[in-house]
Order: C-alpha cells, then sequence, then structure tokens
C-alpha cells in the first residue's frame, strides 16, 4: 500500500497533491480533478462544502484494487506556492497541469497511461487536457456540464428566486465577459461579487464560451459519463448532450445521487444542501462500483 503526499514542479512552485494506491506499480491509476473554486484535495471548501467526495472515492478505488491521485490546483492548500495569485489562471492552465500530473504519475506507478476523472469544472478541465494528451487511458467526467458556462450560469441564476433584484445586472455582466469584455467592481452589485469579483473575470472568460461537446467530440479513448439524478447544479440532461456528443462514450446514471456524489431520498432543496456538508454519509451506491468496472474493463 501506498498513502503519500506526492508532488510535481509547478510555475513558481510545487503542485502537490495524495497519492493512494494498493501496490506500488502495475495497477491502474485515476487521477481526480477538482471542482470550481476553493475546492481541495478532498473535495471540500471553506464555504460549507465539507462532502469530502474526492476523499471517499480515492478509498473506493483503492478497495477495488485502483490507485488514485487527488490534487490542490496551483495557488490553492498545498500548491499554494505554484503560483502567486490564485486567481491568475485560465483554463488553459489547468490543463496544462493536468498534462504535467498525468506525465509524473505514469512515471510514479509505472503505468502505461493515466485515467483523468474530472468533478464539475474539473469535467471541462479534463477535457480540455484531453485535446493535447496521448497519456490518457481514458475520461470520467462525473456532473460535467454539456454547455458553455454561460448558459449553465444563466440557468442557476435564473432557478433561484433570491437572484430577483440582481439578475438583470448578472446578465449584463455575463454578456460583457462572453464578449471579452472586463467590468470594474463598481459595475458589479455586492451581491454578486462573489461569482464576478474583478479577480476572476480573467479566468471566467477563459472558459465562458467554451463547447464541452465540441471537446468531447475529438476524444477518441474511452470515456464514461457520470451524472446523478438528483444534481441541482448540472442538469441530467447535460450529460446527455455530452452522451449525444461522442457516440462511443458510456452514460451512468446514478439514482438518487446529488451534485456532491451522495444519496437524497427527496425532493427538497433542504435535503440536497444539507448532504453538501456531511462527510459521514457515504458516496451513492453503485457509484464507485460502476466506475471501477469502467477503469479496469
Amino acid at each position: 500500500m501506498l498513502h503519500a503526499e506526492i508532488e510535481i514542479p509547478g510555475p513558481a512552485g510545487p503542485l502537490r497533491g495524495t497519492l493512494l494506491s494498493p501496490a506500488p506499480s502495475d495497477v491502474p491509476v485515476v487521477l481526480i480533478v477538482p471542482g470550481s473554486g476553493p475546492t481541495d484535495r478532498d473535495g471540500n471548501t471553506p464555504f460549507g462544502v465539507q462532502a469530502a467526495t474526492y476523499r471517499l472515492l480515492a478509498e473506493g478505488l483503492f478497495d477495488r484494487g485502483i490507485a488514485s491521485v487527488r490534487i490542490d490546483k496551483r495557488g490553492m492548500y498545498g500548491s499554494a506556492s505554484a503560483i502567486p495569485d490564485a486567481d491568475d489562471v485560465t483554463l488553459d492552465d489547468y490543463a496544462k497541469d493536468i498534462r504535467s500530473w498525468v506525465t509524473a504519475i505514469r512515471k510514479r506507478i509505472d503505468a502505461t497511461c493515466v485515467w483523468v476523472l474530472g468533478h464539475s469544472e474539473g469535467g471541462l478541465v479534463a477535457l480540455s487536457a484531453a485535446q493535447q494528451s496521448a497519456e490518457l487511458c481514458g475520461l470520467v467526467l462525473v456532473s460535467t456540464a454539456g454547455r458553455p458556462l454561460g448558459q449553465v450560469l444563466r440557468q442557476q441564476l435564473r432557478s433561484n428566486p433570491a437572484n430577483a433584484p440582481v439578475l438583470g445586472d448578472a446578465m449584463s455582466i455575463l454578456e460583457a465577459l462572453e464578449a471579452g469584455q472586463t467590468v470594474d467592481a463598481g459595475g458589479i452589485d455586492p451581491a454578486l461579487m462573489p461569482l464576478f469579483r474583478p479577480g476572476v473575470q480573467r479566468f471566467l472568460m477563459s472558459e465562458l464560451n467554451v463547447e464541452p461537446t465540441a471537446f468531447l467530440a475529438n476524444v477518441s479513448k474511452p470515456v464514461l459519463i457520470v451524472q446523478g439524478t438528483r444534481d441541482v447544479q448540472v442538469d441530467p440532461q447535460d450529460a446527455l448532450l455530452l452522451r449525444d456528443a461522442n457516440p462511443r462514450a458510456e452514460l451512468m446514471l446514478v439514482a438518487n445521487a446529488n451534485h456532491v456524489l451522495k444519496t437524497v431520498n427527496t425532493e427538497a432543496i433542504d435535503d440536497n444542501l444539507a448532504a453538501y456538508s456531511n462527510p459521514n454519509l457515504p458516496l451513492a451506491e453503485g457509484l464507485v462500483a460502476g466506475i471501477s468496472a469502467f477503469v479496469q474493463r
């Protein structure tokens, strides 16, 4: 068994993650790419998400003979020294880091290739990385949008009645960013600042217009699309869009799983969100088994 901190060179300092492997070599290995914002290698954030989704996923894969590396993004947590400003990134930067991780992991585990599993925004990063990497075994896209981020954000903003007073401002800001125009802080309602603050606008502009389906259509390696049926952040219809973009891709719908892959047995939004902060809830039934079967097949 290997359970160790692992690091690779980053732009200005090391990128770090956790390696968990049932054997030193000759095992399949999955690189787990985290979702948006300050999400750490375990799948937690300072803003109430404590589901430990990536840690539980790594442990579940380990139990089935599969190694994993789960990582901190450049500028954050263990990778804090990789760049001076964690906000000063683009989608291409994250994709470049994933390709570097894949190369390094192959050498560490002595693997012929690495599976890349991206969760939420991490799925888009994985798709971007796959455009230029022959070292991938394939992709596992989990809770990944099948539409450009601009469309997804509009739907999310409109679906919350509390956003009504600022909805017009939000739509205007999105239109500006999609056109490649930054928006001064003075033109952003304080309620929208966490989403659109000037520091993150460069990153938003790098991915707002990206078509995930176009990326996926170019992937010739095996692809598994995993989607929970009670995900309130990414619509299950997105999974169908992704599958239609690549007829070779496999689709796994996980009954009653929410965005952080925990089981929710009611339609109540409060029950759904409560699972985001409960690391003691196991991952949804069948999730790890389905991913493991795909990787090992």
